[in-house]
């Protein structure tokens, strides 16, 4: 085991962070309270580009990710752009392997060459692998047809990446680079390597791990990255680099910091005043606040929501803090969280120099 007291440190990571907002374009429409960026960007696109983003950024999402640190976006896609073909596929197919089978036998799939057989065997092979909800078959399909041909398949990544960086990224980028440095900095400021490592994670995302869907091992990596975003807005990311683990999460300043930085406050102001900003969320506040803890089934029921709805709705005042969500008897229940309301309304006094 990692000693809880390994590397913890707080970084921009400018490739990791790029990508990961082009990742959020293609997730927007299952999540709300995402920044404005990434909703305006993806409406900005044509239907064929979002299909090319979501096939480059989720059926390739393996291939992409940097294996280390990287000054600039640019410059780690300047990698990807020389990059032998076959060893930019091959990484993808090397880390599916490395993952754990849901289902099936485990034993049947071991090779590369096993994976790519066919189409309908790398569809089953990713069904094991991520469970037959989080596979959307048509558009493996085609992650198939370029993964028989790297050289398709990278040029592929690479044009659309080089498309989004200078159409949107660019721009965006030198926007919030600033915002973000100060976030990393006001973190690393604050000793995060001498906190336990699960006291970290909670004080740098503001959620406990176990609200996590996905729990990380956190004491399996030798070193956790925490990487600020201007665009995941109250949720979390996760990537591998290396020894490391990085978790992206919403920009802002650590509590009790000396540092004043009125972008980062508002920002957070922002996120949290996003997810109040709509009437069903605000009736499931107040339907959980006036009966107590509460199903999701049975808010679902009371309020007459769709259930893709209520579980979006869900998703946000959780990751925000609003709701607090546990498992109970094989549901969701959720319950209201009365410190996050009132720090939120104290942040906000505190952010227009209102005394509280």
């Amino acid at each position: 085991m990692i000693p809880a007291t390994a590397s913890i440190t707080a970084a921009t990571e400018p490739a990791n962070n790029a990508l990961h907002s082009l990742t959020l374009i293609a997730k927007a429409e299952f999540l709300s309270g995402l920044a404005d960026w990434v909703v305006e960007t993806r409406a900005a696109l044509s239907a064929a580009e979002l299909q090319t983003n979501a096939l480059v950024m989720i059926g390739f999402h393996y291939a992409l990710f940097p294996e280390r640190s990287w000054p600039t976006f640019p410059a780690y896609l300047s990698r990807l752009e020389r990059m032998d073909p076959l060893l930019l596929r091959d990484r993808m197919l090397d880390t599916y392997l490395e993952m754990p089978c849901k289902t099936g036998d485990p034993t049947e799939y071991v090779t590369r060459e096993q994976i790519l057989s066919s189409a309908d065997a790398y569809i089953d092979f990713l069904t094991r692998r991520f469970g037959a909800e989080l596979v959307d078959e048509e558009m493996e399909r085609q992650a198939y047809a370029y993964a028989m041909n790297p050289t398709a398949m990278q040029q592929l990544i690479t044009t659309h990446l080089r498309s989004m960086w200078d159409r949107y990224l660019r721009a965006e980028w030198a926007r919030v680079e600033p915002m973000l440095q100060d976030a990393a900095a006001a973190f690393s400021a604050v000793g995060l390597q001498h906190m336990e490592r699960d006291q970290a994670f909670e004080f740098v995302t503001g959620q406990p791990l176990s609200s996590v869907a996905w729990e990380p091992d956190l004491d399996a990596f030798e070193r956790i990255l925490y990487v600020p975003s201007a665009h995941v807005g109250p949720y979390l990311g996760f990537f591998h680099q290396g020894d490391a683990l990085g978790v992206i999460f919403g920009a802002r300043l650590p509590e009790g910091t000396a540092v004043n930085a009125p972008d980062l406050s508002r920002n957070e102001i922002v996120v949290r005043l996003n997810a109040l900003a709509d009437d069903t969320r605000l009736r499931i506040l107040r339907y959980v606040a006036e009966r107590g803890e509460q199903r999701s089934q049975d808010i679902i029921d009371a309020l007459d929501v769709s259930q893709s709805a209520a579980s979006r709705h869900l998703k946000q005042l959780s990751a925000t803090g609003f709701l607090s969500e546990r498992r109970c008897e094989g549901a969701k229940c959720y319950s209201l969280s009365e410190d996050r309301l009132r720090n939120t309304a104290v942040a906000l006094l505190t952010f227009l120099a209102v005394q509280p």
